[in-house]
């Protein structure tokens, strides 16, 4: 008997529907392994490969290996997950990637946790075990993006850019999947940080590659990509730190440039760099320009951010916050886990 069976028999009325989902291109080595593992894990969860335009053996090795799969023909992982989000009804929905980088047997101990303790999502953090699964570039990057946006939007996530996750109903309906590619990721960490939801983090074994095949993150291009996703997602989410900041800027290089020439105009009533005086004019007309849109749009943001919060409170939870569920005990955080 699994662990959410036992879950289940804990005072539930039913167990919860899982979802496994595989997002895959080009992975038919590794496909049928990662299928059979996550099925050998959690028998009691139906396992989703979504195709996009592979050329290989992938959509058979998926069947063989008893997946349902699907096609998402908008190429780029960020459309095959909003596909993904928008077919799949479920109660718990498990994300990995289809190339047996992650290991499967993880997925219990994060589905357990998310469903003992009402959370909304669960981000398996990568610890490498071998030289080519996590290459210290990819370690960087991850550790420098995870930071900026831990900085602006709140130090509750250690692995930003990994793509194991187990999500609830809740967030799953209510993710504005905007991405097109690997920046989904980035998305999935914003969203909760900004709604605010429960979130934890278990530590996950991350293996090399299957032999014969290759990333599809292309490390500069990709990396540019989620940086600028980070500051589109300020400009919407934060707009009065983007803007006010410029805004700050603007007049902080008007002053500059235009206290000499007022001093100068105070002692002799002349005024001799004219360029200069129109440009501290132009940059102080610029600055208060972008205070005001920061303002506006500040009011905008929070209007958003009400209405997905009506949209995510419209979702019904999964009745673990019962009171049967509560008199049984359930809740409590074992060690070694980070609950964030």
């Amino acid at each position: 008997m699994s662990d959410i069976d036992e879950f289940a028999r804990s005072g539930l009325d039913a167990p919860p529907r899982i979802a496994i989902l595989l997002p895959c291109y080009n992975e038919g080595r590794a496909i049928g392994k990662v299928v059979g593992a996550f099925r050998l894990t959690l028998p009691e969860a139906t396992v989703y490969v979504y195709d996009n335009n592979s050329t290989d053996n992938t959509v058979a090795s998926a069947r063989h290996a008893g997946a349902i799969v699907r096609h998402e023909t908008l190429q780029g992982k960020g459309n095959v997950v909003r596909r993904m989000f928008a077919d799949i009804d479920a109660d718990v929905y498990v994300l990995a990637d289809g190339d047996d980088t992650y290991d499967a047997e993880s997925s219990a101990e994060m589905v357990r946790l998310l469903l003992e303790n009402g959370l909304d999502m669960v981000t398996g953090v990568r610890v490498s075990q071998g030289a080519e699964a996590y290459r210290p570039g990819h370690q960087f990057g991850n550790w420098a993006l995870t930071s900026l946006a831990g900085t602006i939007f709140g130090q509750r996530i250690s692995d930003m850019l990994s793509g194991y996750r187990v999500f609830s109903r809740r967030f799953v309906k209510s993710f504005p999947a905007l991405a097109t590619g690997f920046e989904t990721e980035t998305e999935f960490t914003v969203h909760a940080l900004e709604m605010r939801m429960p979130i934890a983090e278990v530590e996950t074994v991350y293996k090399d590659r299957a032999p014969g095949t290759a990333s599809k993150l292309r490390t500069f291009k990709d990396g540019w990509r989620i940086l600028a996703t980070i500051l589109r997602l300020v400009r919407m989410e934060r707009p009065l730190q983007f803007f006010g900041l410029s805004g700050a800027a603007l007049a902080i290089l008007s002053l500059a440039l235009g206290v000499p020439v007022v001093m100068h105009f105070l002692a002799t009533g002349l005024v001799p760099r004219l360029p200069t005086a129109l440009l501290a004019t132009g940059c102080m007309l610029l600055a208060s320009l972008s205070l005001a849109v920061a303002m506006i749009l500040e009011s905008v943001s929070g209007a958003r951010k009400e209405v997905k919060r009506l949209a995510y409170l419209r979702i019904p939870p999964f009745p673990y916050e019962t009171e049967d569920a509560e008199r049984s005990g359930v809740g409590a955080v074992e060690v070694g886990v980070r609950q964030v």
